[in-house]
């Protein structure tokens, strides 16, 4: 079937190397594995197409560029205006037969488009973005944004949000809730693997993502200058980049760890894989507080590379690593607590091992993104 895979959200490089850019990679492979012949239609393509999706159509929409917040909004809801072009020409040349669409702030043609053309709408929401754009963003015509969310998920076949925190605020805004359901993200388990054992020292704690405040590196930091100061045979190897690198490297200066302190700077994602192999366990250690609602794909890909993974239990965290049977779970914004955690598992290389191994299994079996996107097509019937 022809599907196109809808994603005007303008703070998404598709192509890119961020979270979201991974997701959406990854959902794009699974499709073409299973033979759909995909159209892409995007406001930011972000580079050019990986060689594994290289038969992909690209569709792009104007991406809005103003400065003014005000004059971005107008502008990011006419782009998407065109959307409804697009999918005209694409059901006259080859036949739509579902769109696939990640919910952006001013998304609402590709559902509409759909509905009218009697045309399967699956909409993947990956967060409440209203919310996250007002409380960490601006966000001028508020009420405009919130008719927008209204309209796209009262307007799909069926929506399904990554954590029961997003299902919650989806609901609100959909006229039927019943369309609405939780499905967790999932991994690529050919392209994270487990790599070789690794002896060598220095022992490697590791920790992938973009460095922004909500990801709790603080707090690592300090969990490694306790763990340094009993045993100097430690390291961090931070893979990703972001706003608060400079911070952190004045920290851990201040904490007099930075040399046991790595920053690879912001990598492709085929290069992850590399970098997950060096390192003996890996962390995410996420502040307490507030509506925990992400389903981190770092936690996805720790495991699915067979690492035994120290998490705070926060959100849906402890959901994920089954309340401690695929992964250790410490109170959050507790350094002492999770240099423990860490120390224990260096000490008993057995237990790493099981988690390790039990964790890619679970990965393999219940996570891996071909299983993801068949159950999401399967609430819209095109499973």
């Amino acid at each position: 079937m022809t599907v196109a895979y809808v994603c005007t959200d303008p703070g998404v490089p598709v192509f890119g190397r961020k979270g979201a850019s991974v997701h959406v990679q990854a959902v794009l492979a699974a499709l073409q594995r299973r033979g759909e012949q995909v159209h892409l239609v995007t406001a930011r393509p972000g580079g050019p197409v990986p060689p594994h999706l290289a038969d992909l159509p690209v569709h792009q929409v104007p991406r809005a560029r103003h400065a003014d917040p005000a004059a971005r909004e107008v502008a990011s809801q006419q782009a998407d205006a065109e959307v409804t072009q697009i999918l005209d020409r694409l059901h006259t040349s080859h036949g739509v037969h579902l769109v696939y669409e990640r919910y952006s702030l001013w998304g609402r043609a590709a559902s509409a488009w759909a509905r009218d053309h009697q045309v399967p709408h699956l909409l993947e929401v990956n967060a409440p973005l209203v919310q996250e754009q007002a409380e960490h963003r601006v966000l001028v015509d508020r009420t405009g944004a919130e008719d927008v969310a209204a309209a796209a998920l009262s307007a799909t076949t069926a929506a399904v949000c990554v954590s029961d925190p997003v299902a919650t605020w989806a609901r609100r805004h959909a006229a039927d809730p019943t369309r609405v359901h939780t499905l967790a993200n999932g991994v690529d388990t050919t392209r994270i693997t487990p790599g070789p054992a690794l002896t060598e020292e220095p022992f490697t704690i590791g920790f992938v993502g973009t460095l922004k405040p909500w990801h709790g590196l603080p707090v690592l930091l300090e969990a490694l200058a306790l763990v340094l100061a009993d045993d100097p045979g430690y390291r961090l190897l931070l893979v990703g980049d972001g706003p608060e690198r400079e911070a952190l490297t004045g920290r851990a200066e201040q904490l007099g760890i930075a040399d046991a302190v790595e920053l690879t700077g912001a990598l492709d994602p085929t290069e992850v894989p590399a970098q997950l192999h060096r390192m003996h366990l890996a962390v995410a250690p996420y502040p307490g507080g507030g509506d925990f609602y992400f389903s981190p794909l770092k936690l996805y890909e720790y495991l699915a590379a067979g690492l035994p993974t120290v998490a705070s239990a926060v959100g849906a965290l402890p959901d994920l690593l089954d309340q401690g049977r695929l992964g250790v779970l410490v109170e959050p914004g507790h350094p002492r607590k999770l240099a423990d955690a860490i120390t224990a598992l260096r000490q008993d290389p057995q237990r790493r091992h099981r988690l390790g191994r039990a964790a890619r299994q679970e990965m393999v079996r219940h996570h891996d993104w071909t299983g993801v996107v068949q159950r999401a097509l399967s609430l819209v019937g095109r499973c």
